[in-house]
Parts: structure tokens; C-alpha cells; sequence
């Protein structure tokens, strides 16, 4: 049964609603999304385009001759990827406000994969509030650490 979940972009200008049915994701290793996104790879969570509500219309970037990349203008979330000519489309897993349930279940445009990025196990980790530049700042603008 679909799940209503929502989300958005990093300043809330851009909302939207979308009806998820399953848990799937993917991550999408393409040149196009690693220049569009500025990242190694980006998580999506395909769906359909009439699943989707937008509270207010995203900006949209004409990425390639066949696609486009819905985005906010203002503070530059990346939150999708679609064809004009299909009915599904791909928003961004982190642009959902409850990302965790879903799972990456296949990879994409591998031949711009960067390998070294996949298996990161083992490295050293930090929580934000352990870095003192970074908890220091947030402490003194807003009072505590973030969510």
C-alpha cells in the first residue's frame, strides 16, 4: 500500500508530497548527475509523475537534450531527474524529509563509477556536534546543534 511521505528542498520553498509504494532506490553514477549534483553519485527513488504534488512548482534545468532536473533556485537543492517524455521520474532520497526506509537496490551509469567511493567501511567517522568549528558555530547562531 503507498505511503504519503514528503519533502523538499533546503530553505522549504520548494515542498512536495509523493505517493511511495515500495522501498527501492538507486544510485545513479552518470557524468550528468555527477556535474548537475557536484557529487560522486546521487540516491533516487523513482516514481511516478502523477504521484507526486509540488506545494510550489520547482524551478527546471534542461540538464541534456532529454532531460530535465526539477531544483530550487534559491538555495540550490538538487531534487530530481526526469525525461519529459515519461510518466515516472526520479526525485532526490535526501530531498525526502524521512530518507531512511529506503534502500539502494541497484546501481547506474557504472561507467563513471568511482569504486574508491563505494566501500567507505572502516573509515574514521565524526558526529557534526563532535567537530568544535562545526558545533561551535552552530551554538553561537542558533543555540544548540541542528536535527
Amino acid at each position: 500500500m503507498p505511503e504519503t511521505m514528503t519533502g523538499g528542498c533546503a530553505c522549504e520553498r520548494i515542498r512536495f508530497v509523493a505517493q511511495v509504494g515500495d522501498d527501492d532506490a538507486y544510485l545513479c553514477h552518470c557524468r550528468m548527475c555527477q556535474r548537475a549534483t557536484g557529487s560522486v553519485s546521487i540516491a533516487y527513488k523513482a516514481i511516478g509523475k502523477a504521484d507526486v504534488r509540488w506545494d510550489a512548482e520547482p524551478d527546471w534545468y534542461r540538464s541534456s537534450p532529454i532531460a530535465v532536473r526539477p531544483f530550487c533556485a534559491a538555495c540550490g537543492t538538487s531534487l530530481g531527474f526526469a525525461f519529459p517524455d515519461s510518466d515516472t521520474m526520479d526525485l532526490t532520497v535526501a530531498a525526502f524529509d524521512d530518507p531512511s526506509r529506503f534502500v539502494p537496490t541497484r546501481h547506474f551509469g557504472v561507467e563513471s563509477m568511482h569504486r574508491a567511493w563505494l566501500d567507505t567501511e572502516g573509515l574514521p567517522e565524526m558526529r557534526s556536534e563532535e567537530n568544535p568549528n562545526v558545533a561551535r558555530r552552530w551554538k553561537a547562531a542558533t543555540g544548540g546543534m541542528p536535527d
